[in-house]
């Protein structure tokens, strides 16, 4: 299976947002604002991954072919 390079790219922004978001929520005071905003970065990113996958039948999962 070969992966785009788009697929890649969104994969790696998603975990970087996710390493954030869990570094903030971790941190003594953290910023409600800066979570909020975090996690709907995140959101979006996942849907364009989800979108992308659907288009492209050679990222589906096995189970789903």
């Amino acid at each position: 299976m070969t992966f785009s390079p788009n697929f890649y790219r969104l994969t790696q922004l998603h975990r970087q947002l996710d390493d954030a978001e869990r570094r903030e929520a971790h941190r003594r005071g953290a910023d409600p604002f800066r979570l909020l905003r975090l996690k709907t970065l995140k959101l979006v990113v996942k849907e364009r991954l989800v979108a992308l996958t659907l288009r492209s039948p050679a990222l589906r999962p096995a189970l789903a072919r």
